[in-house]
């Protein structure tokens, strides 16, 4: 692999050597700078070379594959599936497809978005119709291959994108099966925010001589985001997050919760005492989940209560704050939620609630990110979430579930929720 290393730059979109039809749609947009990773990656990319890049959300990461992925096709009738871009959730799937919709605006490809969760009647009518771009999760993708409604012999680019979450979420028999069904001969792109050597093998197995980009230090959080901590015991983490969110400066707020029921919970609650919020996780319709991200966007709902899985395709750039209601038992997805604000230049604030039974949460965290977080003195404030050591300090076994003492796995017959898209 090639590293490189790069300066912050002031360099423009018409350096970059775009067609005018991009570089039109990128002005329409109002982007008139390029981030550091589209500076770097987007001259090796329209040379043909294969590319892995460790980049969080909101880097810019997006426009940094599509612009030149766009440059580079050719028009060819009838039209085939040339571009495959595979993503871990609806959400992400959207706004990628989103985003090859608005920078080729003044091109003539076509694209689709194809996900589990709705009905797959347009989606394969889409595909009948020809197209030549395919954003897909995995999940909806094979279905459709296995019934023979779309082909993969003709892609001449593929992206894997957050192929990290990829991996949490279980995808990688699904994405193994889909490479194998690739020509060798093509273009491929790896986007991931971390790396382990499970991440390094599947990149190394995918492309070919890559150049390496890295948009932030790995695992580190964006410097712009103000990062605070409340120490508060579990049954009055609502009162704190009530008293929060009535203070003017929360403009737009994504909280996160661990489980599905708590993020239903959470938004009732905060309906009932007078403040506009919904959900969003993978039990709610494809349709509700992109009602409750309109909303959100458009200002309608203040405030948006999310899983992780459910919120890696929040791509807006106004968020204020992301409050932590619960941490996460992974310290890097504390990193993916913050990454949430403080996008496209703007500066951003990340709250997290920590009760006794998360302190080691809490300190992983700090380990992960090799700072210490702010903690910020409150009416609710708990000493013993503060000091919690030992047993204190780790979350409660029957967190797990209500019935899992009784169904619990015998030792070797364990397996991992399967989060199929």
């Amino acid at each position: 692999m090639i590293l490189l290393s790069w300066k912050v730059t002031t360099m423009s979109f018409k350096d970059l050597n775009l067609i005018e039809p991009l570089l039109k749609a990128v002005a329409k947009q109002g982007y008139t700078t390029p981030t550091p990773i589209q500076s770097k990656a987007i001259p090796d990319l329209l040379n043909g070379r294969d590319l892995i890049g460790i980049a969080q959300t909101g880097t810019g990461k997006t426009a940094a594959f599509v612009l030149p992925i766009l440059q580079r096709m050719t028009e060819k009738y009838p039209r085939t599936v040339r571009v495959l871009v595979l993503a871990p959730t609806r959400e992400l799937a959207a706004q990628i497809g989103e985003s090859f919709q608005s920078y080729g605006e003044f091109l003539k490809f076509k694209h689709t978005v194809i996900f589990g969760g709705v009905g797959q009647t347009p989606q394969v009518n889409a595909l009948s119709h020809g197209v030549d771009i395919v954003v897909a999760t995995p999940g909806r993708l094979l279905d459709l291959m296995n019934q023979g409604k779309i082909g993969l012999k003709d892609i001449e680019f593929f992206v894997l994108d957050e192929a990290d979450r990829m991996l949490d979420m279980g995808f990688i028999h699904d994405i193994k099966k889909i490479i194998s069904r690739l020509p060798p001969k093509r273009q491929s792109l790896f986007f991931s925010a971390t790396m382990s050597r499970q991440i390094d093998a599947l990149a190394g197995s995918l492309l070919k001589n890559p150049v390496h980009v890295e948009a932030a230090a790995q695992a580190t959080t964006v410097d712009r985001v103000k990062q605070c901590v409340y120490f508060v015991d579990s049954p009055v983490k609502e009162k704190l997050l009530l008293e929060l969110l009535r203070q003017k400066h929360l403009t737009r707020v994504l909280v996160f919760t661990r489980t599905k029921h708590k993020a239903n919970s959470i938004a009732l609650f905060l309906s009932n005492n007078g403040i506009f919020a919904d959900a969003i996780h993978g039990n709610k319709s494809q349709n509700a989940r992109t009602q409750a991200l309109a909303d959100f966007k458009s200002g309608k709902t203040k405030v948006l209560v999310a899983t992780d899985i459910a919120a890696r395709g929040i791509d807006i750039d106004d968020i204020s704050h992301v409050i932590n209601f619960e941490l996460p038992n992974e310290p890097e997805s504390y990193v993916h939620r913050i990454g949430r604000t403080a996008r496209a230049g703007t500066e951003g604030t990340a709250y997290s609630f920590c009760a006794a039974d998360e302190r080691n949460y809490l300190h992983d965290i700090e380990r992960l990110i090799r700072q210490k977080i702010d903690v910020v003195s409150h009416a609710y404030h708990s000493e013993k979430a503060k000091n919690a050591t030992g047993q204190a300090a780790k979350p409660l076994p029957r967190q797990q579930g209500k019935f899992y003492k009784q169904f619990r796995p015998k030792a070797g017959q364990g397996h991992k929720p399967s989060y199929r898209q």
